[in-house]
């Protein structure tokens, strides 16, 4: 009888383990099953946005670029610092083998860019000033010039661009050159060229480019070691007639003259080559200009080269009074080519009669 005790407490014992482990296990299941229902959810949920996400932003990326016009202002590239764009601008300024090399040069001012725009010239690039307002004139012209690459530079840089001497450019022209052929210029019965023999001063280039294009004239000839049609100074002389009238350069006298002989033979023309010399001939005014001419203006210290003297037919003379002993390249050009175009305008007149 003393065992019976030990025996049932042992067998209760066992009982309430097995309910202990038995509920231990039940919560664990309840648990387990809690979780991963909770797994279950989170897939559910992160999986929804991955499948819809494609969805909701591929239109917009199919859109963006169809929303944006082709050019325009606010696209503008944002030059801030005097980085390897900017330095190679800056060298058109002053170094012409780098403009002959990259085959464009820089124009600023209302009238030049906007006749190299309107005669067609190539402009490559436009330049704005990023800290102002731009004018009618300049968002004008930056909305149709869609071909130029537009760039919007800080006004401190923008100025060392433009004249020393004046207030910033609003605008800047990056423009290309045009070939240097004799073609560009055409003969025909009125001929009337102008060739400057070596000038060394590039504002008179420009001078002489404007007044050949006031005058009439059908192109200008630059010849030798000479300025540079494209330098700064002689674009902005032109005032831009550069972009009006053809301006070709050329080695020496030998391609003009074998141009103006291949006119003559193959269509007849008795172009005349007529000099200017303070020991011409004649006076200006007593020399028939109604003819096809081609008019040649020396260099400003030693006048017409040896070459240009032997091919002229005619040397003519400005007369002058006062104690002037000559003029400037450029003004004794201007006074020839006014001359000329006094002579074919009475020439036009009816019943006049020729000078």
């Amino acid at each position: 009888m003393a065992r019976r005790p030990t025996n049932q407490r042992t067998t209760n014992q066992r009982t309430t383990n097995q309910r202990a482990a038995n509920q231990r296990a039940g919560n664990q299941r309840d648990a387990d099953q809690r979780d991963a229902g909770r797994r279950t959810a989170s897939r559910r949920a992160a999986g929804r946005p991955r499948a819809e996400q494609p969805q909701a932003q591929q239109p917009r990326a199919q859109q963006a670029p169809a929303e944006q016009p082709r050019v325009e202002r606010g696209a503008a590239r944002r030059i801030t610092t005097r980085n390897a764009r900017f330095q190679q601008w800056e060298s058109l300024l002053t170094n012409r083998n780098k403009r002959q090399r990259a085959g464009e040069f820089l124009v600023q001012g209302v009238r030049p860019i906007s006749l190299a725009v309107e005669r067609g010239w190539p402009v490559r690039t436009l330049i704005h000033d990023a800290g102002r307002p731009l004018s009618r004139w300049a968002r004008e012209l930056l909305a149709g010039a869609r071909d130029a690459e537009h760039v919007a530079m800080a006004p401190e840089l923008l100025a060392e661009l433009g004249e020393k001497n004046e207030a910033p450019p609003e605008l800047v022209a990056v423009v290309g050159m045009p070939e240097d052929d004799l073609n560009r210029i055409p003969i025909g019965e009125d001929f009337l060229g102008v060739v400057f023999d070596r000038p060394t001063n590039p504002g008179n280039v420009g001078s002489v480019i404007r007044s050949a294009d006031a005058f009439g004239a059908d192109g200008v000839v630059v010849t030798g070691h000479a300025a540079d049609v494209y330098d700064p100074r002689a674009v902005r002389a032109s005032t831009g007639s550069l972009f009006a009238l053809p301006a070709v350069r050329t080695p020496s006298h030998h391609e003009v003259m074998e141009w103006v002989d291949r006119a003559r033979r193959a269509d007849g023309l008795p172009v005349v080559v007529v000099g200017t010399d303070e020991r011409g001939e004649c006076a200006v005014y007593d020399f028939d200009f109604t003819v096809p001419t081609l008019l040649l203006v020396g260099n400003e210290t030693s006048g017409l080269s040896n070459g240009w003297r032997e091919r002229c037919d005619h040397l003519v003379s400005i007369p002058m009074t006062g104690a002037a002993s000559s003029l400037n390249a450029a003004n004794a050009a201007t006074a020839v080519l006014y001359e000329v175009a006094r002579q074919r305008a009475a020439a036009r007149r009816p019943g006049a009669a020729t000078p």
